[in-house]
């Protein structure tokens, strides 16, 4: 359902985009996929709740709910890049149990449920098994992204960054979902993002920790939820915290 809705907008000429109150680019896609799924559940699930980045709660208090965010990468969209994303989340009694990530531009769709393995495309999929940082392959935004507008107060992280990217083998730029399932697929050890919101990172943790990596905020337990998010083989994810959370000090 939602690919049928993004991809014919995927690079029209009037695709119509607004920015938020944040600063950051909507489109009428975003919208249209956030609402056509919220309708689709309320029909097969109506009992559920839903958390949209778009248009907020419903449905609170529910044991199960539902958390999406219709198109992780707008900004990537919006300028005719195919690296977006619909991600689809069901918490369930406190548990993220299932994720989806669908990123039909690229033709790839991930998913995973609690207690069932990591899957792409109907393959299984698992982290990779590199244990020193200098065999890594790291990713992250362009470190400037640490250091723009609200996330000024974060900014000690850009210097943590340039620690690890100076030992790595391999540090890359990617943002938004791709990192995060490049480190599910055994492809990249290494993803960290300055921000993210839940939305952003309920359908990717699900899938992560089935292919045997870890996520969390800097504490090593956390959420990432409206603050800095590490994602990594596991294996390294010790490590990168003492390195970012170093910086900060």
């Amino acid at each position: 359902m939602a690919d049928a809705i993004t991809m014919p907008r995927f690079r029209a000429r009037d695709l119509h985009v607004e920015t938020k109150p944040d600063l950051t680019p909507v489109s009428e896609a975003d919208r249209a996929v956030e609402a056509a799924l919220r309708e689709q559940l309320a029909t097969d699930r109506p009992d559920d709740g839903v958390l949209g980045e778009e248009m907020g709660e419903t449905g609170a208090g529910s044991p199960r709910r539902w958390i999406v965010d219709p198109i992780d990468g707008t900004m990537s969209y919006v300028r005719g890049v195919p690296a977006w994303a619909t991600l689809i989340a069901l918490e369930s009694e406190g548990v993220m149990s299932v994720g989806v990530v669908s990123a039909p531009a690229f033709g790839r769709r991930w998913w995973a449920a609690k207690g069932s393995g990591a899957f792409a495309d109907g393959e299984r999929i698992q982290v990779s098994e590199v244990h020193a940082l200098e065999d890594a392959h790291v990713c992250a935004p362009n470190e400037r992204y640490f250091e723009s507008g609200h996330r000024r107060r974060l900014a000690g992280l850009a210097e943590g960054w340039r620690s690890i990217t100076r030992r790595a083998w391999r540090p890359v730029g990617f943002a938004d979902f791709w990192g995060h399932m490049l480190v599910a697929e055994g492809a990249v050890d290494v993803m960290v993002e300055p921000t993210l919101s839940l939305w952003d990172v309920a359908a990717l943790r699900p899938i992560v920790e089935e292919a045997g990596g870890r996520v969390s905020d800097l504490s090593g337990d956390g959420w990432a939820h409206d603050g800095p998010c590490v994602t990594t083989n596991g294996v390294l994810h010790d490590e990168v915290l003492d390195m970012l959370n170093g910086s900060l000090k």
